[in-house]
């Protein structure tokens, strides 16, 4: 599912949960252009097909966690240097420590902050939108 937005940054949101997608929706859909999958399985597919500048990714969900997703991502070459922010209710620091070896490039807790996310995610297309350059640094 794509919502609307041209010449908008690109974010896909990965969750399973309407209410988390609703609310990251509603903070961002005035400056972004969104997908959203609602699986760990439908992400990857979405992804070969679409690349989006940023990943949204729920840690918890069924079949595949975000931790797979976030793995399977991280070993194509097509995907590899997408930024991940995870997204979890999950502050403990063996999953923070686990997400960031994996190839996440930060997270976001639940309940959202909308500023916070926002912040971040401005912070990250930057330094993707940095890299896709060349830019040496």
């Amino acid at each position: 599912m794509t919502l609307s937005g041209e010449n908008k940054p690109f974010i896909l949101i990965v969750d399973d949960n309407p209410t988390n997608l609703d609310v990251l929706i509603e903070i961002l859909q005035s400056e972004y252009q969104l997908s959203v999958a609602k699986s760990g399985k439908k992400a990857l597919e979405f992804v070969k097909r679409n690349p989006p500048e940023l990943i949204l990714l729920d840690i918890v969900m069924p079949e595949m966690d975000g931790f797979d997703v976030c793995r399977i991502l991280k070993q194509s070459d097509t995907s590899k240097e997408i930024p991940i922010i995870f997204i979890t209710a999950h502050s403990d620091r063996e999953n923070i420590v686990r997400g960031f070896e994996l190839g996440g490039a930060d997270y976001l807790n639940k309940p959202f902050i909308p500023m916070e996310v926002k912040i971040r995610i401005k912070n990250q297309i930057a330094l993707y939108r940095h890299s896709r350059k060349g830019c040496p640094g």
